[in-house]
């Protein structure tokens, strides 16, 4: 319920507004008796008209309207400074008063559209602040997330990385049994070697050429069985992420070398295509060393069951557009169903008894954070193929 006091301040805005219009009418009343007009004196009546209505409202629009009018009847019309009614007299006022009439209709409109443009501009400033609020929040929040999921992905590499270092002490632990036979032989070459320079050096006169022979050999062998031991504690050892330009054919000699043991003691002979002008690619030795390993690995042990043809593991590498270098290790195995294929790549999906189904998980997730491939086929005979691509090495990185 409105107050007095409301009620005063409603009353006197409007008498306002109206005394506003009589006093626009007035004025523009008196500065055209001043100017003494020749012709009909309604410009300056016409702007008192859209002032009164701009800033009071269409009702002391009309009001200024029937004022201005009634003033031009009495001051101009008449010659007898009274209010005509002739014919004449009544044209000129209507030509006056109905675009006066107009004219406030189209400044009423005018100030209205304004109004209801300046309300929107003000509803839009305050959503587009309101807005800007809500992207602040949103934006202050996604950088709560990101900071959170980087906290979860290093985490993350990090149990990858202790699971990827302890597939590989696993996985020399299973050949413990073809690494001591791997090293024993150089050392039992160097024992060997090493009496028979003595028996040469003990001769009367000592056999010189030949125990230099034998010392050459004890060198060899001694060198062997240092790279053999080099070889395991590299894939043994928990090093850090370092990539470096690499020739994936060394790479892939090395893990040969270290499983020759195992390689003789199941039967599987190696037969490698490698492209001798394969490009570089930047990576992880030791990393891409478990990858190959591991495929050799599964390749030999798919083999165990084969009795009806040779145990061969081909292993092949090549240039493949575009600039990617590729590796595949076939064996001719009992294969993989159609519907293993993927399943293989999964975290503890395995086909062998006693397996923990973790070593093609981690060989894919190296290779695709190496920017690369792992995939696998099944031949529609027997065997399976494992490939993975790699990009090669750009030349900032090599």
């Amino acid at each position: 319920m409105e107050t007095p006091n409301t009620v005063h301040n409603r009353v006197a805005l409007v008498a306002l507004k109206y005394g506003i219009a009589a006093v626009a009418v007035t004025l523009a009343l008196l500065i055209t008796q001043s100017l003494q007009p020749t012709v009909f004196p309604t410009p300056l009546f016409f702007a008192a008209i859209v002032v009164s209505t701009w800033f009071g409202g269409i009702g002391p629009g009309i009001f200024a309207v029937i004022f201005a009018t009634l003033l031009l009847d009495y001051y101009f019309v008449s010659a007898t400074r009274t209010f005509s009614v002739h014919p004449a007299a009544l044209l000129y006022l209507a030509q006056f008063s109905l675009p006066a009439l107009l004219s406030a209709w189209f400044v009423k409109k005018r100030k209205d559209a304004e109004q209801a443009l300046k309300e929107a501009r003000d509803q839009l400033d305050v959503k587009v602040q309101q807005r800007t609020a809500e992207l602040r929040e949103a934006n202050q929040q996604l950088q709560s997330e990101i900071t959170e999921r980087q906290r979860a992905e290093e985490a993350f590499h990090k149990t990858q990385a202790n699971l990827a270092h302890l597939t590989r002490v696993m996985t020399m632990s299973e050949l413990a049994t073809s690494i001591a036979h791997e090293v024993n032989q150089p050392l039992a070459a160097i024992v060997t070697t090493g009496d028979a320079c003595a028996r040469w050096l003990a001769l009367d006169p000592p056999n010189v050429g030949r125990a230099r022979e034998s010392v050459a050999r004890i060198i060899a062998e001694g060198s062997r069985a240092s790279e053999v031991v080099k070889r395991i504690r590299g894939l043994s050892k928990k090093t850090t992420f370092q990539k470096s330009a690499l020739q994936m054919n060394e790479l892939i000699h090395e893990v040969i070398a270290l499983l020759d043991a195992e390689l003789v003691k199941n039967k599987v002979r190696v037969r490698t295509e490698l492209d001798p002008d394969l490009p570089l690619v930047f990576g992880d030795r030791v990393q891409l060393q478990q990858v190959i390993l591991n495929l050799m690995v599964n390749g030999i042990e798919a083999m165990n069951e084969v009795a009806i043809r040779p145990r061969e593991l081909s292993i092949r590498s090549q240039k493949v557009d575009p600039g990617r270098v590729q590796v595949s290790v076939q064996d001719c195995g009992c294969g993989l169903e159609s519907d293993q294929v993927e399943h293989v790549f999964e975290a503890f999906f395995t086909t062998k008894p006693g397996g923990i189904g973790m070593g093609l998980s981690i060989s894919r997730t190296i290779v695709e954070s190496h920017g690369g491939r792992l995939w696998a086929t099944t031949s529609p005979d027997y065997g399976a193929t494992f490939q993975f691509a790699l990009p090669i090495a750009e030349e900032g990185n090599s």
